[in-house]
């Protein structure tokens, strides 16, 4: 059944989503969407330090969704040789009405969105909460201390590390949620916000 076009279409523009992929989340197919992104930011004329922000965001956001998602598609990428792919949903768009605001004045937003063994919550949950707590000296702070800290987890490590470069980036506090999906599993959602009006910071 064909989808009613302007209906969809008409839904991305109300919400003000600027680039929305889901799909299968591997390195190098990172690397296009990455492309892609770029490229929005352009369109944007954002100054470039907020266009780092988004794209640093965006790098640290598809990087745990590779590392935690528990949602696999199955490819076969010769005869008798199959791979497989996490799965996610990576959504930037903006807050503010276009008529409503000045370019200069634009709060982007950047939600993902992908499955997790429920084993991960804990772990995921306890780190935002804490960075949560952290203003932005104390962020820059405990990455150092992160950066120079042995963990015999790299899993573990890679992830914690990605979280505290996303608090130190974004304009908000970390906003999330676990919703059941099936047994043993919940889907995990992560919202943040950037704001280009405090492009000065550092």
């Amino acid at each position: 059944m064909i989808m009613d076009i302007p209906q969809w279409y008409s839904m991305l523009n109300e919400k003000n989503i600027s680039l929305i992929y889901t799909g299968p989340l591997w390195p190098e197919g990172i690397g296009g969407i990455a492309g892609t992104l770029k490229k929005s930011l352009e369109f944007d004329e954002l100054p470039e330090n907020i266009a780092q922000k988004i794209f640093s965001v965006f790098v640290e956001q598809m990087n745990n969704m590779l590392m935690y998602s528990a949602e696999k598609i199955k490819f076969e990428i010769a005869d008798g040789i199959n791979d497989e792919y996490s799965k996610g949903t990576f959504i930037l768009g903006t807050l503010n009405e276009p008529q409503a605001c000045s370019k200069e004045n634009k709060t982007y937003f950047i939600q993902t969105g992908n499955v997790l063994k429920n084993g991960s919550i804990k772990l995921i949950k306890d780190r935002i909460d804490f960075l949560n707590t952290l203003d932005k000296s104390e962020l820059r702070k405990h990455y150092r201390q992160q950066m120079k800290a042995q963990d015999n987890n790299p899993e573990s490590r890679g992830a914690g590390l990605g979280f505290i470069e996303i608090a130190r980036r974004i304009s908000s506090k970390i906003e999330y949620s676990f919703m059941p999906y099936k047994e043993g599993l919940a889907f995990f959602t992560l919202y943040v916000t950037i704001e280009r009006k405090g492009e000065n910071d550092g």
